[in-house]
């Protein structure tokens, strides 16, 4: 048997500053667990900039970032690592978290309450003071690297009584809540992102405001900054403010005719 040989830190460092607008103070509470070594949950809507903020945080203090997006057939070997047969050898090969434990990345687990419950137990010991992680399949122990962080986050507004994190798991983080940006900042974003001019932007983040405020009309979610920088994109590549709107906005918000209807009326209020 052999082990696959682990990648270095320079596999996984960001090289080009994330472009990212603080909100508050997230960015000083971050260094500052970072050098408690105490591990983070974030917790957010969907393309409200939970992940560009983990980005920015890694390429700020200079580690090694290592993602994973947490699905319900995510198992624990996904995480850990696994044997496999190469050139009829068997060759045990290290996953994501494994090789972040060793090469002190952070890694960050992408909307955690996907995985499946028995998946996120493994993370426990990394997240106390023992700051290890066991392989059963070969009975060793890993201490974690001095630089080795744990962050993960999910979306609250999904939370069900069957998809939600354990007490046991949540009381192991310190947590940042975080919402879509002002909407000042978030015109900024989306000029920047989307590379169009700042009164353009201004309308598509007004558009957002009205589209979240009518949630409890049927939405689930409401118009994220991903979206609005989607939209953004298309008009600055020649496509009309309305269907630009229409197919990065309203379309993918939902299927329901009457919602649509709504949707497409905010369009012509705001443009």
């Amino acid at each position: 048997m052999q082990h696959e040989t682990e990648l270095t830190t320079d596999n996984y460092l960001i090289e080009k500053e994330p472009y990212y607008v603080q909100a508050e103070n997230e960015v000083a509470i971050f260094e500052a667990a970072y050098d408690a070594r105490l591990p983070i949950m974030l917790k957010g809507p969907t393309g409200c900039g939970k992940t560009r903020y983990v980005e920015y945080m890694a390429y700020r203090l200079k580690r090694p970032l290592i993602t994973v997006a947490c699905h319900e057939d995510l198992f624990a070997s996904d995480l850990i690592g696994r044997y496999l047969l190469k050139n009829d050898e068997t060759v045990w090969v290290d996953g994501p978290l494994t090789n972040a434990v060793r090469i002190g990345a952070i890694c960050y687990l992408d909307e955690i309450v996907e995985a499946r419950k028995d998946t996120t137990v493994v993370i426990h010991p990394l997240t106390d003071n023992r700051r290890t992680l066991s392989i059963d399949k070969k009975g060793e122990i890993i201490r974690a690297h001095k630089g080795f962080m744990m962050v993960i986050s999910y979306n609250p507004g999904y939370q069900s009584v069957l998809k939600d994190l354990k007490q046991s798991t949540r009381q192991r983080f310190v947590a940042l809540e975080f919402d879509y940006p002002k909407a000042e900042k978030e015109a900024v974003i989306v000029s920047h992102e989307g590379e169009i001019e700042m009164e353009t932007a201004t309308r598509l983040v007004a558009l957002a405001g009205k589209i979240r405020n009518i949630r409890e009309h049927g939405l689930t979610e409401g118009a994220s900054t991903r979206l609005l920088i989607y939209a953004a994109q298309l008009i600055k590549r020649g496509t009309s403010i309305h269907e630009a709107c229409k197919t990065a906005i309203c379309l993918p918000l939902t299927d329901d005719e009457r919602l649509q209807e709504t949707l497409n009326d905010l369009i012509e209020d705001i443009f």
